[in-house]
């Protein structure tokens, strides 16, 4: 008996040593990382800013902000303002009320471009990094942030990271830093110059009436490779001694923009780039962008038709923008150099020439293919010249957007930050991003919609086990899936049925003449949605299929070349054309049961095919390539294709704009001299 209870005892003993281990070393786990966080006391826990023990500001200042200015407001819209509008005014020029924006609310530990700061820096510095700053940081801690006390935090303003290496295509990561302040006794920073390291500035050896030196130069070396180049910098003022003149030409963001194309708006580069373009070892330059002030992009205003009921869209398909200038493809100009820039030329003129209301990139806006590697630095080259023109625009994702891992969501809210721009997000829920709808209304004072547009994203390519981030793909294209089809649907069910053809309300018009109003009213009126245009990048299946046949000389509907290449379109689909385009119609009560909501379908991704074929009642129309940087062929010219939508939403025409601005395949798709409608079932 003794001797069991022995046994018994050492078991006992053998696992009580462990166990307790065990438990006491899980409590202290528990401790580490669930129980103990680190913190400076209840404001911090609150998210208190870390200057709010300060007097900041002398007052409290706002800004009128345009809605796509920033990520916390929402993106712009087509629909015209509602209430009453003053006399002599036309509805679409009354302003919308603006959001004011609180200058003072705005993070100061964050950096955002597109965020609309007043305030300005107080200190810049270079740091060099062999790991991502990003990766480097670990809550409040950022171990590649220069040195810094809380004393320093809280007067001159913590230090924030501008999240773009400047040595992107080298090894190691090279990285601005500012402090950001509202204290109105540090001086704030007006200048930025880049300078070779045995330069200076002139008098950077002038000093304040306190004995401060006014130009700094930054302790590292700002320049990735060739010459070494340092960044000085001038504070001479702080916020109390700052005329207004001088307040607005604070410098209050900074940027790096890579390759030699435009800056983003309202940004303006600095004197010289840290890096030079290298054709040889196919190195883009870098270069310092600096905003002084706050600059908001300009809004679109309402789109509307003319008084005498015209409105025109210019497509722009598959621009294959890329960092660099871009390679010509596929042309007989020579020298062909640049091409990127050479494209915007001819968009340029082809604007002067058709002088669209709205223009719509239908996809591929960039190359990918790894030449697309900062989408950012692309979009503000392809957004140049419509923002130099003033005119609206509207976009849609090709198969190469996304390419070189930069997410859609990301490019859509740059392209909504751009001037002029319509683009929305559109349903978080559903496949694609961009999927939103347009409307363009009369120019009377009754604002009815006469026409819409539809824009949806036809996606890149189909998901597969080996898809690692977009930077491995599937080669077979995507397509529009079920939860867009269910999304069109129930957008085309709350388009209102307008009385059509639509006369204007002239009875409460200032008294202007209406033209053509008798001309286009028949004897015959009825209730009926608006026509409504669709764009999105990758061709339907159904685009390929046989095209009608006029029913007085059995020609087939389809004018243009095609066949010049594959035919593009997804292997899969989920049948949008029957179970979307074909279930939305005019109205239940329009006398026949074939009159499609949707008249035509813009596509681009065919870069050498231009048809416009009607299959089933809907037309089924391409661009053609538009740009000298994405492929084509000799003797087949860039171009554009016009939708000249008339009669107040009932006629619409299309032609194209060729490079030398001639214009072919001039044809009427619905309206007056439109072939009979489809009768077919």
């Amino acid at each position: 008996m003794a001797l069991t209870f022995q046994r018994l005892g050492r078991f006992l003993r053998s696992i009580f040593v462990p166990a307790t281990s065990i438990f006491v070393f899980s409590l202290l786990l528990t401790f580490i990382f669930v129980l103990y966080q680190p913190t400076a006391g209840p404001g911090e826990i609150q998210r208190l800013g870390w200057q709010s023990w300060d007097i900041i500001s002398d007052k409290l200042t706002t800004v009128n902000v345009p809605a796509n200015a920033s990520i916390s407001i929402p993106p712009p819209s087509s629909t015209p303002p509602i209430g009453d509008v003053p006399a002599g005014v036309d509805w679409w020029d009354v302003a919308t009320p603006e959001t004011k924006i609180d200058y003072a609310s705005l993070p100061l530990d964050v950096w955002d471009p597109l965020m609309p700061h007043d305030t300005g820096f107080s200190e810049i510095e270079v740091t060099q990094c062999w790991i991502d700053p990003f990766l480097a940081s670990f809550g409040s801690n950022d171990l590649c942030a220069p040195p810094t006390t809380k004393e320093q935090d809280a007067l001159k303003g913590k230090w924030v990271l501008v999240g773009r290496n400047i040595n992107v295509q080298g090894f190691s990561y090279l990285n601005i830093y500012y402090r950001r302040t509202r204290r109105l006794d540090v001086p704030l920073i007006t200048e930025i110059r880049i300078l070779p390291q045995n330069l200076q500035p002139d008098n950077a050896d002038a000093t304040s009436s306190d004995g401060r030196r006014l130009w700094t130069r930054v302790s590292r070396v700002a320049s990735p490779r060739g010459e070494k180049l340092n960044l000085w910098y001038k504070a001479e003022k702080t916020l109390l001694e700052l005329s207004q003149d001088e307040r607005n030409q604070l410098i209050t963001e900074i940027d790096i923009l890579y390759g030699d194309g435009a800056p983003w708006y309202g940004f303006e580069k600095l004197e010289r780039p840290l890096a030079s373009t290298s054709e040889k070892s196919k190195l883009e330059a870098v270069w310092v962008t600096i905003r002084k002030g706050v600059k908001p992009p300009p809004r679109a205003k309402p789109l509307h038709f003319s008084r005498d009921g015209n409105f025109r869209i210019m497509q722009v398909a598959d621009l294959h923008y890329s960092v660099s200038a871009g390679v010509c493809k596929d042309t007989v100009i020579n020298p062909c150099t640049h091409s990127d820039n050479l494209t915007n030329s001819l968009i340029s003129r082809a604007i002067d020439a058709e002088k669209p209301d709205l223009i719509v990139f239908t996809g591929d806006q960039l190359n990918g293919q790894g030449t697309s590697w900062d989408a950012k630095s692309v979009l503000a080259k392809f957004s140049q010249i419509v923002t130099e023109k003033g005119v609206p625009w509207a976009a849609v994702f090709g198969n190469h957007d996304s390419e070189d891992g930069e997410m859609r969501e990301s490019q859509l809210k740059y392209m909504q930050g751009l001037p002029y721009s319509l683009v929305q997000s559109g349903p978080k829920d559903i496949h694609g991003v961009g999927n939103y709808v347009l409307k363009v209304h009369s120019a009377d004072p009754s604002r009815t919609q006469l026409l819409t547009l539809y824009f949806l994203d036809s996606g890149s390519y189909v998901k597969s086990w080996y898809d690692f981030g977009g930077l491995i793909h599937s080669s077979e294209y995507d397509y529009i899936h079920q939860d867009q089809i269910d999304w069109f649907l129930e957008e085309s069910a709350q388009i209102s049925p307008i009385e059509r053809p639509f006369r204007p309300d002239g009875s409460k018009d200032l008294g202007d003449i209406w033209a053509r109003q008798d001309q286009i009213t028949p004897n015959t009126r009825r209730l009926a949605k608006p026509n409504a245009l669709m764009f999105f990048h990758i061709p339907l299946q159904e685009t390929f299929n046989a095209a009608d046949r006029h029913p007085d000389t059995a020609r087939p509907l389809d004018t243009g070349l095609s066949g010049l290449e594959g035919h593009g379109a997804s292997l899969k689909n989920d049948g949008f054309f029957e179970k979307g385009i074909m279930k939305a119609m005019e109205s239940d009560h329009s006398g026949t049961s074939h009159a499609h909501e949707v008249k035509v379908i813009g596509n681009g991704h065919n870069h050498i095919t231009e048809n416009c074929r009607r299959v089933r009642g809907v037309w089924f129309c391409f661009n053609g390539g538009s740009s000298y940087s994405g492929y084509g062929k000799v003797g087949f010219d860039r171009r554009f294709r016009v939708y000249d939508i008339n009669d107040y939403g009932e006629t619409i025409r299309t032609w194209q704009r060729t490079e030398h601005l001639e214009i072919h395949n001039s044809l009427i798709l619905s309206g007056k001299g439109s072939p009979p409608a489809y009768q077919g079932s």
